[in-house]
């Protein structure tokens, strides 16, 4: 496996740390159906706090997976995928050239 791929995979890890965890997962799915919620909203739907959710929504922003916008007193949080999507399809195309 070339040097390229290898760092294809590292690059991935960060990403794949993040989505190993359940409640992530869940707000995910939860703004790809919704598009835009507050933290509030997200936690009416939880079993989780509303503490809890604003640390997944830091972990998801910090790995680039959710995006704010600022309307007033409230931090409304959208998906934003497109880059973690162009990751994870390199290293598909890696793994198809490289492994298969």
């Amino acid at each position: 496996m070339n040097d390229k791929a290898i760092q294809t995979f590292r690059d991935c890890i960060p990403l794949f740390q993040v989505l190993a965890d359940e409640a992530r997962q869940d707000i995910i799915l939860l703004l790809a159906e919704k598009e835009a919620l507050t933290v509030t909203e997200i936690a009416e739907t939880s079993r989780l706090s509303r503490p809890a959710i604003s640390h997944h929504l830091k972990i998801l922003r910090d790995n680039k997976l959710v995006e704010i916008e600022q309307k007033g007193t409230q931090r409304i949080y959208s998906l934003s995928l497109e880059p973690s999507v162009a990751m994870l399809k390199d290293l598909i195309g890696i793994v198809e050239s490289e492994c298969l």
